[in-house]
C-alpha cells in the first residue's frame, strides 16, 4: 500500500467522527459533508508524515473549516425567517427498531453518539467562536491549548468561550429521558390522541411549557414558535390535518416521526421526552430540505418497520 492510499485509509476510519464535529458545529448535513471534503483536501496537501496524533489534527481541521464556514454564514445573513426562531437544523433519521427488536451494536453506539435538534437549536444561537469551543471541548474532549490558536484566543480566554456556551446550553436545551421504550410510549400515545382530536390526553402528555418549532421553509403559515401545552396542542393538531400518514422514526436518536404526504416527507418530527411528559417539540416542514433528507429508501424503512413493528 502507498502512502496515498494509507493516508485515505487512515483519513476514512476518522471520517465518522469528523462528520460528527461537522454537524454539531453546522447543524447541516450537507454542509458537514462538505466540511469534511474540505479537510481531507487539506490533509492530502499538508506534509502529515510529522503529524504524531492524526486523529487531533484531522479534528482540529475540521474545526477550522466549519469555524470559517460558520463566519462566512453570518457575513452572508443567511437564514432569514418569517416567523423568528424557528430554525430547525436537518434532522437524522432512521427507521425504529421494532418492539423486542435486538439492537445491532454499532447502530446502538451512533445512536447514543446522536446529538438532538433541540441542542443544534441552542447551539445556534452561539457566536461562531463560543460553538468551536464547546463543541470541541466539551463534546470531543479537545484541550483548550489545541483550540485556542484556531479561536485565535489564548486557552484561559477560550475556557471563557465554552463556559458561556455551557451556561446557554444547560439554561435553554432539555436533557431527554434516556429510555427509548419510554420515549416510544409517550410519542405514540400523543400521536394517537392528536389523531384522535382528544384535547385532555394532548394536555396530560405535554409539559405545562413546552416549546414547539416549526419550521416550514418558504412555505408561508408553516413557521411557528409555540409555547405553552394550550398553544401547542393547537398547532399539532393543525399541522397533523395536513399530513397523509404518519410513521414513527429515530429522529437524530430520539423517538420521533415523519409524515408523508403523497409519499413523499413533509415534517420530520423529533420529541424531547422528560419525566413522562412532552417539553420541546422541533418540527422541520420545509419540503425542498425533506426532499433531500428524507429519501424514497428512507420512506420505504420506515414504511416496512412500521408493518414489522
Amino acid at each position: 500500500m502507498d502512502g496515498t492510499s494509507l493516508l485515505a485509509r487512515r483519513f476514512e476510519e476518522n471520517r465518522p467522527r469528523l462528520k460528527s464535529v461537522a454537524y454539531r458545529m453546522l447543524g447541516s448535513l450537507s454542509e458537514a459533508e462538505d466540511a469534511v471534503q474540505e479537510t481531507w483536501l487539506k490533509l492530502s496537501r499538508a506534509d502529515s508524515d510529522g503529524v504524531r496524533n492524526l486523529s487531533g489534527w484531522l479534528t482540529t481541521v475540521v474545526g477550522r473549516v466549519c469555524l470559517d464556514m460558520l463566519r462566512s454564514r453570518q457575513q452572508r445573513g443567511e437564514q432569514p425567517l418569517d416567523v423568528p426562531g424557528t430554525f430547525v437544523p436537518d434532522p437524522e433519521v432512521r427507521p425504529l427498531p421494532g418492539r423486542g427488536e435486538a439492537h445491532d451494536p454499532e447502530e446502538e453506539a451512533l445512536l447514543t453518539d446522536s446529538v438532538g435538534l433541540a441542542l443544534l437549536v441552542v447551539l445556534d444561537t452561539l457566536g461562531p467562536a463560543e460553538r468551536l469551543a464547546f463543541v470541541l471541548h466539551d463534546m470531543f474532549a479537545v484541550p483548550f491549548e489545541d483550540i485556542a490558536p484556531i479561536v485565535e484566543r489564548a486557552p484561559a480566554a477560550t475556557r471563557q468561550l465554552a463556559s458561556r456556551a455551557r451556561r446557554r446550553v444547560r439554561d435553554a436545551a432539555p436533557v431527554p429521558d434516556p429510555d427509548r421504550a419510554r420515549q416510544r410510549e409517550v410519542v405514540e400515545a400523543f400521536l394517537a390522541a392528536a389523531r384522535g382530536g382528544d384535547f385532555d390526553a394532548l394536555l396530560e402528555l405535554l409539559d405545562p411549557d413546552v416549546v414547539l418549532r416549526a419550521d416550514g421553509g418558504d412555505v408561508g403559515g408553516l413557521s411557528r414558535l409555540v409555547r405553552g401545552a394550550a398553544s401547542v396542542v393547537a398547532g399539532a393538531r393543525s399541522f397533523g390535518s395536513l399530513a397523509g400518514s404518519t410513521y414513527l422514526a429515530l429522529v437524530n436518536g430520539r423517538v420521533g416521526h415523519v409524515s408523508l404526504l403523497d409519499g413523499k416527507a413533509f415534517s420530520v418530527g423529533e420529541f424531547t421526552v422528560r419525566d413522562g411528559r412532552i417539553v420541546e417539540i422541533n418540527i422541520l416542514a420545509d419540503r425542498d430540505r425533506l426532499s433531500t433528507l428524507v429519501d424514497e429508501a428512507t420512506v420505504a424503512a420506515l414504511r416496512d418497520a412500521e408493518d414489522g413493528g
